[in-house]
């Protein structure tokens, strides 16, 4: 395990001009997910954020048709890949992280608030003493204030909880990725009632990203169409955020926001992939231990979320 951490007080960092990395969106509809490339602008190093394994859920059968898309662009393009970066456990789809690492390189990094996240759910699916919950499934844990390079375009993290305790927003150059803190103005703000979540929490994440400079482009994790809208979209600003966010924008307070949320996630059914996406994602991507047959089993527990 390592920790990578710059000083925020590097004047000689602070003075270089805000890269424009070049993004790659690649849209999966089954799981309205956005996985990304980042690649410099002058340069062949690359990071993917956010990958898809392909699961149907009826057959219990993963395929990899998403993934490859990425293997394909990243070979087409000659880059090199050095991170392979989750914004947080998803419990919607399946992480390739696994998948591209062995065809691509590069490190898996996740929020080191994983741990909390493993213990949360190593109870939830029963899971014994072989599954560790220190988070040394992934390459890198980071904090607040780490920082990391993609050839010769710096990434900082902030810590950005209250979807769930681990999620990550990843500043690189100018384009920040939100995982599911954020979705497009028209769309609002990520639910909070999963094991570990919390709205106010949320609330304080959200006022970190907006504080970023208002061109900063902004690439969120998913996208489901908001009412009225023909198109998918994934792409927006902190200015846009901060004017037009229905949820969090125009300076909402966190009274307000907390009451409209946790309404809102009362309503809301789980995720039709929760229940194999935690259990695979908290493993960095690799699937429960095979039985003596060669045989690998996901489990349902009954009544517990």
């Amino acid at each position: 395990m390592h920790h990578i951490h710059d000083s925020p007080y590097d004047l000689g960092n602070q003075q270089e001009p805000v890269m424009t990395p070049f993004v790659k969106a690649f849209f999966d509809e089954a799981t309205f997910t956005v996985s990304y490339v980042v690649r410099e602008p002058d340069g062949r190093a690359c990071a993917i954020v956010d990958s898809v394994l392909d699961f149907d859920h009826a057959s219990g059968r993963t395929n990899t048709a998403s993934a490859d898309a990425i293997v394909n662009y990243v070979t087409a393009e000659g880059l090199n890949v050095e991170w392979i970066l989750e914004s947080h456990v998803h419990a919607d789809h399946l992480s390739a992280a696994p998948y591209l690492q062995e065809r691509l390189g590069g490190k898996i990094g996740i929020g080191a608030n994983i741990t909390v996240v493993q213990d949360t759910f190593g109870k939830v699916f029963n899971e014994g003493t072989e599954f560790q919950r220190d988070g040394s499934q992934f390459d890198a844990l980071f904090r607040e204030g780490d920082s990391f390079h993609i050839g010769q375009m710096r990434g900082d993290v902030l810590h950005t909880p209250g979807h769930t305790p681990a999620c990550l927003t990843y500043v690189i150059g100018d384009a920040a990725f939100v995982g599911d803190t954020l979705f497009m103005p028209d769309f609002g703000t990520a639910r909070c009632d999963f094991p570990g979540g919390s709205s106010a929490t949320l609330y304080q994440s959200i006022q970190k990203i907006l504080a970023l400079p208002d061109d900063t482009r902004i690439f969120v994790g998913h996208d489901y169409k908001a009412p009225g809208r023909d198109e998918y979209a994934w792409e927006t600003t902190v200015g846009e955020q901060k004017a037009l966010n229905v949820h969090i924008g125009q300076g909402r307070s966190i009274e307000e926001f907390v009451q409209m949320r946790d309404a809102r996630d009362a309503t809301l059914g789980m995720p039709r992939l929760i229940l194999p996406s935690l259990q695979v994602n908290m493993r960095a991507g690799q699937m429960p231990p095979a039985d003596e047959q060669g045989n690998v089993y996901l489990k349902l527990p009954v009544n517990k979320l």
